[in-house]
């Protein structure tokens, strides 16, 4: 029985180590399985991840790689079979810019970046068939990420040389920080940095440290701006052969930037605006626009051409400029001296008692040439030709004009004041720059009106050529000054009515009622009072209106006009600063058909014509195009025989200018002035008894620009300004 039981015991012992062994064998089997389709799982998943190829280059950043936000993430095959069939992923999970992207919590790598997910370790799994190869194969990568991540993070590709880099770093740096100290105007300093940030900051003048071309020509019109009456201290040139480090490339770039701009503006523009001057100048505004500049001049194949083309073309502007050459002694003749000797003096005949004196000398001919008098060189009279010569240069240096030559006149024309002369030419040069560039109207052929005012001429011109011109009579010195403008003629009144100015009524009509309450009505004029108790005269229609027959309107702040006048014999006189500050014209109806023919014409208008409607009923002949009236301010201008004329600064235009110039006040002069404007307000006023008013105080009345131009034109004065000056006929 014991041996039974032994024997049972024994195999029971073999059966319990029999059946351990096959549950040991079963786990080991159960978990290679696991392992197994846990391995297949990690190869799909990190199939679909990219990896860097050569293996010595760091993964990529998250902000390397750009993902598509449309993306999603599967999840991990269940099993060994699952895993073979499902495609590896196409797509990743959105995720911001600067965090990487990691496969879901799921995976072993939950934690890792994917781009940093390790391969699976199949070394450590228990050997059991393979996955089949398909699941280890990665898949294509997602299309917008990289295939081959770099090793930094990728830049755009630069257009500057890399002999430029250094020097673009620092323009760039200096732009960024430091752009006031080279540009003090908002516009050009949004310019330049566009400008520069658009060619990624590569330098402009310089290659390689050395001058472009562009640079070259640039830097030769800023030295040669004297020519052009500016002044080359205004727009210094950096020393680029000093500059030898990328800061100091970069800084001199900068300065002939900002000289080109200042020469750009100043040349079309002017050194200083015209509101410096004085209150009754006013032109059409005409800035440089600097992104303009900066293309032009940059981009163009003579950059010294493009950067001359913002000085005024004008002929006389180019006509002075030439003459400020021979001024300063460039392409002049050898100086000629007029030695000293007896006066000398031309007497014209008058009548039969008193014959012509013609004196000889043998200066004369070296007096010819130097007065510019080509007829006759070598003769040696002092004939009238010579004595109005003689006149004429006195006239322009300011000195009495007898048209003697005496001991005086001799030391002005040996040692003149030349550099006056120059300041005179300068200034005039510098007056064309506050001028419109087109100063006429292209559907008209260019037409236009120009009046000289120390000249006292007015010219019509088309297709650059002068049409027609007459004398005028200007305003007086003082507070009837004809003001400086450009304005555009609608059209020409026949018959006007004489709305009498403001300056006029209350300064010298009023005061002469208190003398003579009748006086208004001895002169033809009519007297008005408003509610308000102001005064309004006028004069109608007729021969004796102060009008005369004809006036040619251009609405304008300043309220000045052209007009005929009864006053006729003052066209005789020399000088003809005679006027409230209108013009008055010398032919009226000439002028008016020669106006009428180019805006008109198909209607064949001619001085007759015009003459045939003077009656006692106001008409207006309108222009369906407008034509540009542009009155100027000419001291110094070229005659059509080439000579250099001079005329006397009647209003003092040229001393303060030459003021403003030589003060230093630099880039300041640029600067617009806010003066008092003119005021037309009519202020109340008590009349003397006996004075018979037309409308017995019952009218309120239009204001006095609505009675000169009609209503539809807007007030001339701004609100709020107390007045300065009133310009008037």
């Amino acid at each position: 029985m014991r041996d039974c039981l032994n024997h049972r015991a024994g195999f029971d012992r073999v059966l319990m180590t029999v059946a351990a062994t096959f549950l040991t064998v079963s786990a080991s089997s159960a978990l290679a399985q696991d392992q197994a389709r846990s391995s297949a799982a990690e190869l799909a998943i990190e199939a679909a991840i990219p990896r860097p190829e050569p293996a010595n280059v760091p993964p990529p950043t998250a902000a390397d790689i750009k993902l598509d936000t449309t993306a999603t993430v599967q999840e991990p095959a269940k099993d060994s079979a699952k895993a073979e069939a499902a495609p590896a992923p196409t797509q990743v999970e959105s995720k911001p810019a600067d965090v990487a992207t990691t496969p879901p919590a799921t995976t072993p790598s939950a934690t890792t970046p994917a781009a940093d997910a390790p391969k699976a370790d199949t070394a450590a799994a228990p050997a059991t068939p393979a996955a089949p190869a398909a699941a280890a194969t990665p898949a294509e990568p997602p299309k917008d990420v990289a295939k081959e991540p770099a090793a930094e993070p990728v830049k755009a590709a630069s257009n500057v040389p890399a002999a430029d880099q250094p020097v673009a770093d620092k323009i760039k740096d200096a732009l960024g920080a430091k752009t006031s100290r080279y540009f003090d105007r908002k516009n050009e300093r949004a310019a330049v940095e566009k400008f520069y940030g658009a060619r990624e900051f590569a330098p402009v003048w310089t290659q390689g440290g050395s001058l472009t071309a562009s640079a070259k020509g640039v830097i030769a019109r800023l030295k040669d701006a004297a020519s052009e009456g500016l002044n080359p201290t205004d727009y210094p040139v950096p020393d680029f052969a000093a500059a030898t480090s990328p800061d100091a490339l970069a800084e001199a770039e900068l300065k002939l930037t900002a000289s080109m701009l200042d020469y750009a503006r100043q040349a079309q523009s002017g050194r200083m605006h015209y509101s410096q001057v004085s209150a009754d100048i006013l032109y059409p505004e005409h800035p440089t626009d600097p992104n303009d500049v900066l293309a032009k001049v940059t981009t163009a194949k003579d950059a010294s051409a493009a950067l001359d083309a913002y000085n005024p073309p004008h002929k006389l502007y180019k006509e002075l400029k030439a003459k400020l050459a021979q001024l300063r002694g460039q392409g002049e003749g050898p100086v000629i001296e007029i030695a000293d000797g007896p006066a000398l003096k031309y007497t014209p005949a008058k009548g039969k008692k008193q014959p012509e004196v013609v004196v000889e000398d043998p200066r004369v001919p070296q007096l010819r040439t130097k007065l510019g008098i080509a007829e006759n060189p070598a003769d040696t009279r002092y004939d009238a030709t010579v004595a109005e010569a003689v006149r004429k240069f006195q006239d322009g240096a300011e000195m009495k004009a007898t048209g003697i030559l005496d001991d005086k006149t001799v030391k002005a024309l040996n040692s003149p004041k030349r550099d006056k002369q120059i300041d005179t030419v300068l200034v005039n040069m510098e007056r064309w720059r506050w001028l419109p560039r087109d100063l006429g109207t292209p559907t008209l052929g260019d037409a236009y009106v120009i009046l000289n005012i120390p000249d006292f001429t007015l010219k019509v011109m088309q297709r650059g050529q002068q049409v027609w011109t007459t004398r005028v009579v200007t305003g007086k010195p003082g507070s009837h000054a004809t003001p400086m403008l450009t304005e555009t003629m609608k059209y020409i009144t026949v018959n006007p009515t004489w709305n009498v100015p403001p300056s006029i009524v209350y300064n010298e009509y009023l005061p002469a009622l208190q003398q003579d309450p009748t006086v208004l009505q001895r002169m033809g004029l009519r007297l008005e009072q408003n509610r308000d108790g102001s005064v309004h005269i006028s004069q109608p229609p007729g021969e004796a209106n102060a009008l005369g027959r004809i006036r040619f309107n251009f609405p304008n702040k300043f309220l000045v006009y052209q007009h005929d006048t009864p006053d006729k014999h003052l066209f005789a006189r020399e000088e003809r600063a005679f006027s409230h500050g209108c013009m008055r014209v010398q032919y009226p109806d000439q002028y008016a058909s020669v106006l009428l023919n180019i805006a008109l014409p198909n209607e064949k208008y001619t001085p007759e014509r015009v003459r045939s409607m003077y009656g006692t009923s106001e008409v207006d002949l309108k222009f369906p195009t407008p034509i540009p009236v542009n009155i100027t301010y000419q001291t110094a201008f070229v005659d059509d025989g080439g000579k250099l004329q001079l005329r006397k600064d009647i209003y003092g235009r040229d001393a303060a200018m030459i003021a403003l110039m030589k003060n230093g006040r630099g880039k300041d002069l640029e600067n617009m002035v806010a003066r008092a404007q003119p005021s037309y307000a009519r202020p109340a006023t008590t009349l003397p008894s006996g004075v018979a008013f037309a409308n017995n105080g019952g009218s309120s009345g239009p204001s006095f620009f609505e009675r000169l131009f009609g209503p539809p034109t807007p007030p001339p004065a701004p609100v709020g300004r107390r007045p300065q000056r009133v310009f008037t006929r």
